[in-house]
């Protein structure tokens, strides 16, 4: 079995046409989620973490629609990306390796810039779930949308190939 490497596969136009709006739909999903969850102030964020990001690179405060398409960009580029390295393999397993490695990010870099500490622990241990869960939403929603966009990909091609 030979080593195997991430690389982006070639796609063709409709692909990533299909896999933008795929990235897109995710990023709408999630954000009705994480915007229903604050608004019935069962987010332990203190605030939309794009927002809160947002205002940290602008150094003043925005209005929540900034935060949301920043989120929703950053969604649907990471949701192109699974596409592009995993088109072969658009699995479950893969989807929630890239969520969970999203979250990792989110707790060791995105919670100190934006002055909530190392794992979100400058405002409390529960930001660590309250992280952990829209992550794996995303996966989940990820590895779904990919069932509808590109049927013939993910379970089926991965168990097709060696184990």
């Amino acid at each position: 079995m030979g080593k195997r490497t991430m690389q982006v596969k070639s796609l063709t136009p409709r692909e990533w046409g299909k896999a933008l709006v795929l990235g897109v739909a995710n990023g709408i999903a999630l954000s009705i989620v994480m915007v229903t969850m604050m608004k019935l102030g069962a987010s332990p964020l203190p605030k939309s973490l794009g927002l809160a990001f947002a205002e940290t690179l602008a150094g003043r405060s925005l209005p929540l629609p900034v935060g949301l398409l920043l989120h929703l960009a950053y969604v649907t580029f990471w949701s192109m990306a699974f596409v592009a390295v995993f088109r072969d393999s658009l699995t479950l397993r893969n989807a929630l390796i890239l969520a969970l490695v999203l979250w990792i990010v989110v707790l060791v870099v995105f919670f100190p810039v934006v002055g909530w500490g190392f794992l979100g622990l400058g405002v409390g241990p529960q930001l660590i779930i309250g992280a952990f869960v829209p992550h794996l939403l995303f996966g989940l929603f990820l590895w779904g949308l990919t069932r509808v966009f590109f049927p013939a990909s993910g379970e089926e091609l991965s168990s097709k190939g060696s184990r």
